[in-house]
């Protein structure tokens, strides 16, 4: 492949280097999924062959369920839709595989159709993609059990469905390789397998970012890049501190980040800031707070889908109280609280609200991420919108400059994407 080879990374086994100069912005690499599929979340709001975001689907005339652009989007997917199509009208509403199980399906019907490596196999093939089978631990294997018995129930008229160790050998790989195909703002709209980008190790200095163009990959670089340089990317969030990313990386991954960022900590002082006092606080009432904050993290998102959205708001706002009387509002567990209360605000259409927690968010978010981070850029286009529909032009037209600076670079100037968002500020 022009410009990239596979080779041996030093203390992380196979890699990606540039054999050539990349510049901020440059495409690197863009490759198609082996295989994807759509979130059931996003079923009649997106394509399921290409994932476009558009209103006037057509829904297959049998399952009346999956949705397309068009009749040619429809043709493009039955391979894969067929596998589900017949299923869904006979089981109804107890049609229920898991998204895994859904995209291990669509693996194995690929591999029983291929007779050579595929374009999305360029430089590492599906077969060799890394398992953590040995390392997981008893929770992992029951959730995998349950992936599979689903795999079975739902997929044996269609599959050729392989022994129980392969299989589990599978869904380590996609476990350990998925990637979540995300919009603008960041909401998920599928998961996909890309073997050639999943060569890519991990840093928390990372030196490309990977973004989507309908069901493509499409790796960019952040950093100016020199011939043998290694790509890298960010496997992770990377808003939180030290400890918490490789926790994290360890629980996902099962390994621990070495970059100059894990080493030297450089900003686990800013993520971690404390509220300023006259007396100052101590070291066990922050270490308390921290985990405070971490369980209440944790609790929130395993209720996010089972409390009511003023019960999730009031959560939000009693936790930020409670942390707030150790850490400042520019600390990342303040900040993560304040985006849960940004989304259910969004959610409950309340848009002065949503407006109060993002004018908190934006400036720490633009200090403690990397440069060109989705994560800002998806923020501000937040706010955008929500400016836009109060009728607050000015600002909106501000924020969308701000996000449409990082999206050009992450995304690509022609990115449909970066075409709509001039379209919401009325440019041509």
């Amino acid at each position: 492949m022009e410009g990239l080879e596979r080779f041996n990374s030093p203390g992380k086994g196979r890699g990606l280097r540039v054999t050539r100069a990349f510049k901020v912005g440059e495409l690197l690499l863009s490759c198609p999924a082996y295989a994807s599929v759509l979130s059931l979340t996003e079923r009649g709001n997106c394509c399921e062959f290409c994932f476009t975001r558009k209103e006037g689907l057509a829904k297959c005339g049998k399952c009346k369920k999956a949705c397309y652009c068009n009749k040619k989007c429809q043709k493009g997917d039955w391979a894969m839709h067929k596998l589900e199509c017949s299923a869904m009208a006979a089981f109804g509403e107890n049609w229920c595989p898991s998204e895994t199980t859904r995209l291990v399906a669509r693996i194995l019907a690929v591999k029983k159709t291929q007779k050579e490596p595929c374009v999305s196999e360029k430089l590492m093939t599906i077969g060799e993609l890394q398992s953590h089978l040995e390392d997981e631990d008893n929770e992992k294997r029951e959730r995998t059990e349950a992936d599979i018995a689903g795999l079975y129930r739902f997929y044996s008229k269609h599959l050729e469905i392989p022994d129980h160790k392969d299989l589990l050998h599978l869904f380590s790989q996609v476990a350990c390789n998925g990637f979540t195909v995300e919009d603008d703002e960041l909401s998920q709209m599928g998961t996909a397998i890309y073997p050639d980008v999943a060569l890519i190790n991990h840093s928390c200095l990372p030196s490309v970012i990977v973004t989507y163009n309908e069901t493509s990959a499409e790796v960019r670089a952040v950093q100016d890049m020199k011939p043998g340089d290694e790509v890298l990317i960010s496997y992770i969030d990377l808003l939180y501190p030290t400890d918490d990313r490789n926790n994290r990386l360890r629980e996902s991954y099962y390994f621990t980040c070495d970059c100059r960022e894990c080493r030297s900590r450089s900003k686990d002082n800013a993520k971690l800031k404390v509220r300023k006092q006259s007396d100052p606080i101590e070291p066990q009432v922050v270490n308390n707070m921290t985990r405070y904050a971490r369980n209440k993290i944790r609790e929130f998102r395993a209720l996010k889908h089972v409390k009511s959205p003023a019960e999730l708001l009031e959560m939000c706002e009693q936790s930020l109280d409670e942390m707030g009387a150790v850490f400042d509002d520019s600390s990342v567990y303040m900040l993560h609280m304040m985006y849960q209360a940004m989304g259910v605000c969004i959610y409950m259409q309340d848009a002065d609200g949503a407006i109060r927690y993002g004018q908190k968010i934006l400036k720490p978010y633009s200090k403690l991420y990397p440069p060109y981070s989705l994560n800002v850029s998806s923020m501000y286009l937040k706010m955008g919108r929500i400016y836009m529909g109060v009728e607050r032009h000015s600002e909106a037209v501000s924020a969308f400059k701000k996000a449409l600076a990082i999206m050009e670079v992450a995304h690509g100037k022609d990115h449909p994407y970066v075409k709509d968002v001039r379209k919401e500020m009325g440019q041509k």
